[in-house]
């Protein structure tokens, strides 16, 4: 099999993604190739991808410095630019001794507000704070990166600063408007995440930009940034508001926590956490967001340790751009923007959001 005709056959399948307005490919060996349009897996009409054309695609394009960890792990995550189609995000692995590849599609300029169907005034009012802790949170393919670089796009187009971003691998790329942005991808342009974490500070940075929230380190660094005037956006994994208050807490051992809750308190300006909800019509989906913006109140409730009273502060918030995920199903079922059915199915409560629908609602 030549390198030519296995690289082809890759290219035409992201090609056909990217037509179709995939978000993600998925190859496993001896089977077809798969895309997830609109939330949901479709077998490709083609022939099935050998694993001997799966291995040699990923030895022959897998970067040179990720080529030993390739071979030692059998996993591998790293950026791909197929010609004329465009960037991806890839994780190649083995699953019962064989090749499959998992493709991302990384679109080529940030999106914006209108183009992903957001409400922006809390976002926009977020994205404007001088310092402190933005997170934005959900499940893997919720469209976190999506949303966390249209914020950054309004900056870009509104505000001069300085941003350095910390990713693994870029998931979009910016063109400086406004603002000067320096990305730095791991394993391209800086050996590992740790080093790249240390050294950010001294870049002088305005914003502060890292891919993930993965552990105590780098989540100690944010801290420290967003005490001495950075502004810090990352993402999370965590479905709701109060999972992603309760996993930050899950980085500190239990004799560091009240010290923790001080920290958290002062650096945290938000959570915007994101589920994608089918369209009720022509297919696509919309973000749904529960959001905590974190004011004096919020911020007393983290320091007491209250956390059990944040989703009753989200649900009877009126003010301030705090809502709760049923706030947001409710608005977008009351548009006609997505069914009933799918935003009960996507409520952390149905039987309260049934309530709403019939007019009755929680009061503080």
């Amino acid at each position: 099999m030549s390198t030519t005709l296995h690289t082809e056959i890759i290219n035409d399948l992201l090609k056909l993604a990217v037509e179709s307005g995939a978000s993600d490919i998925v190859i496993k060996s001896e089977k077809p190739g798969y895309l997830r349009l609109s939330g949901r897996l479709r077998p490709v009409e083609m022939d099935p991808i050998t694993c001997d054309q799966a291995q040699a695609w990923v030895d022959e394009q897998v970067p040179r410095i990720f080529r030993d960890k390739w071979n030692k792990d059998a996993q591998v995550d790293f950026a791909y630019a197929a010609e004329d189609v465009g960037r991806f995000r890839v994780n190649a692995f083995h699953q019962r001794g064989l090749v499959s590849i998992v493709f991302r599609h990384i679109k080529s300029r940030p999106p914006t507000f209108a183009e992903l169907n957001l409400e922006s005034d809390v976002l926009i009012k977020l994205a404007q704070s001088k310092d402190g802790i933005l997170l934005v949170c959900g499940a893997t393919g919720s469209g976190k990166s999506s949303t966390m670089a249209a914020m950054l796009n309004w900056v870009n187009q509104n505000m001069d600063k300085h941003i350095v971003s910390i990713e693994d691998p870029i998931e979009y790329t910016f063109s400086d408007d406004k603002s000067v942005f320096q990305q730095r991808e791991i394993g391209l342009d800086v050996p590992s995440f740790e080093l790249a974490i240390k050294s950010v500070l001294r870049q002088n940075p305005d914003i502060i930009l890292i891919g993930e929230m993965r552990d105590k380190e780098t989540f100690e660094t944010a801290i420290s940034a967003a005490e001495t005037g950075h502004l810090v956006f990352s993402t999370m994994h965590a479905a709701t508001v109060a999972q992603s208050l309760t996993r930050l807490f899950e980085f500190f051992p239990p004799e560091q926590i009240v010290q923790a809750r001080r920290q958290i308190a002062g650096s945290i300006r938000g959570f915007v956490c994101q589920k994608l909800i089918p369209a009720l019509e022509g297919g696509g989906r919309y973000a749904a967001h529960e959001i905590l913006v974190a004011d004096a109140t919020v911020r007393n409730l983290i320091l007491d340790g209250h956390f059990d009273k944040i989703q009753q502060l989200l649900e009877s918030s009126s003010d301030q751009g705090s809502k709760s995920f049923n706030k947001d199903l409710y608005r977008l079922i009351k548009e006609g923007k997505i069914s009933k059915a799918d935003g009960l199915r996507f409520s952390p409560n149905p039987p309260a959001l049934e309530m709403n629908l019939k007019g009755i609602f929680f009061k503080s």
